[in-house]
């Protein structure tokens, strides 16, 4: 028995990545989604003797296994979006106001592994947040339809033996997809957006900004028509002005003395901001960025215990 596990193991464990992120796709979360790999790879293993390898490669035989676990997730867990998906923007100088909305979470960097490079599964780019809130806008078939032919390359019939459903159900699904998140104005191609090392480096800069609490610095690397949300609170805004007005609050109601921690999530650049208090700094945010040629157009500031959690961050750190 356990030869047979070990053996099994073997053959499904190079999946295990880009199962993770599909399954992050689909749920918006990356504890939900590390529990539906593991109940995919729960239910593989009880069904491996059903699996026909005349009939369909093992990859899409699992992929029909975590969409079954996911679209039954689905079924009683709600959407998952972003507050700027959700409400109207804030003014900046307002209170901040507790939403109780589950929201989209960030997928950290590290929880993907480096995978298989030939099978080319895991594209950064479409894991970014903005896509990712699209994403839940969209019905659970839908969702399905556009990750597995626009995301994950499937081929029609392919979509349809993992979604269990024709050909044409597939296209019809993807077709009002790709017009939702087109009016959405999330652009997929990301061919003209800087390289991950630039990205990296305009971020590094906004860091050592954030740390001396200069705020004209900070709008400096920042885009005019730059968005901030902060999930769970249901605030966001846009513009460098407002944008600047809420980091001056945030300096005077927080402090000045800050300690980042450079991270990355769904292929975007970050950091984990610490705020001091007594003899050492406190875990206060996560803060995931989009950044373009023309600076950080995006700020996505999580502050929730379980993506504190899901990045394997220490809660405070000593003087």
């Amino acid at each position: 028995m356990a030869t047979e596990v070990a053996s099994f193991e073997q053959l499904i464990e190079p999946f295990r990545s880009e199962l993770l992120a599909y399954c992050y796709r689909m749920l918006g979360s990356a504890h939900d989604a590390e529990d539906l790999v593991q109940d995919t790879y729960l239910r593989a293993w009880r069904a491996r003797d059903q699996y026909d390898e005349s009939r369909s490669s093992r990859r899409t035989w699992l992929y029909r296994i975590a969409t079954n676990a996911c679209l039954t997730a689905l079924e009683v867990r709600g959407r998952r979006p972003l507050p700027s998906g959700l409400v109207p923007p804030s003014d900046p100088r307002g209170p901040l106001v507790h939403g109780e909305t589950p929201w989209l979470q960030p997928l950290p960097d590290s929880l993907l592994g480096s995978g298989d490079p030939a099978r080319a599964a895991i594209d950064r780019s479409s894991l970014r947040l903005a896509l990712a809130a699209a994403l839940q806008h969209l019905s659970a078939r839908q969702r399905g339809a556009l990750i597995l032919r626009d995301l994950l390359s499937f081929s029609a019939a392919e979509a349809a033996e993992v979604l269990d459903t024709t050909v044409a159900s597939v296209n019809s699904s993807l077709q009002r997809a790709r017009a939702r998140v087109k009016d959405a104005g999330v652009v997929q191609d990301q061919s003209s957006e800087p390289s991950a090392a630039e990205q990296r480096a305009w971020v590094d800069r906004y860091m050592r900004a954030f740390e001396r609490a200069d705020v004209e610095g900070l709008k400096r690397l920042l885009t005019e028509d730059v968005l901030m949300e902060m999930p769970p609170m249901v605030n966001w805004f846009v513009g460098t002005a407002n944008y600047g007005v809420f980091m001056e609050w945030v300096f005077d109601k927080a402090g000045t003395d800050w300690r980042l921690e450079p991270i990355a999530a769904n292929g975007q650049p970050g950091f984990a901001a610490y705020r001091r208090t007594g003899d050492g700094y406190e875990l206060h945010t996560v803060q995931i960025f989009t950044v373009t040629a023309e600076g950080i157009s995006r700020n996505s500031v999580f502050q929730e215990a379980e993506i504190f959690a899901s990045f394997g961050l220490a809660g405070r750190l000593d003087d």
